[in-house]
């Protein structure tokens, strides 16, 4: 049976900052229960366009450079981007994808941007991404807390 949440979180661990999209998963699976799936990896590829497939909520997460400290959290809509056609795919290019597939639209997707600044092999995480994780861990608790009902919980 599919789980009807999804957390899809990526990144490096061995790159400082990379790793929190990894570390929110693995901080937030036991919270979860069977309600919801998580699936961690390097990057977002094509394949993960079926991951999508009866789902009736997906969280993205990621560390970012640009966002807000400590994160922003924000819907999606399916787009072809120039990602489309590389290894490494944005969320909105992965749901593109399940649109084109299915023939249908993707069930709501979030993204959840974590601020990093350290992304050098071999890094640590830093102390301030270490903060930024914590308080998007708590977004998280709210949003599998949402349910299904929800498209959106309430914000950070």
């Amino acid at each position: 049976m599919t789980a009807p949440l999804l957390v899809l979180a990526w990144g490096n661990p061995s790159r400082g900052d990379d790793a929190l999209g990894p570390l929110f998963a693995e901080a937030l699976r036991p919270q979860a229960g069977d309600g919801a799936e998580f699936i961690e990896d390097f990057q977002l590829q094509v394949e993960h366009a079926l991951d999508l497939v009866g789902r009736q909520r997906v969280l993205f997460v990621d560390a970012s450079l640009t966002c807000a400290a400590p994160f922003e959290a924000r819907a999606l809509k399916p787009a072809r981007d120039a990602s489309f056609t590389t290894h490494a795919m944005s969320p909105t290019a992965v749901m593109q994808v399940y649109r084109d597939l299915q023939g249908s639209e993707p069930p709501p997707c979030m993204l959840l941007s974590i601020r990093g600044e350290r992304f050098e092999l071999g890094e640590p995480l830093g102390t301030a991404a270490a903060a930024h994780l914590e308080a998007a861990l708590g977004w998280g608790r709210r949003w599998l807390a949402a349910g299904l009902d929800a498209t959106q919980p309430a914000g950070g």
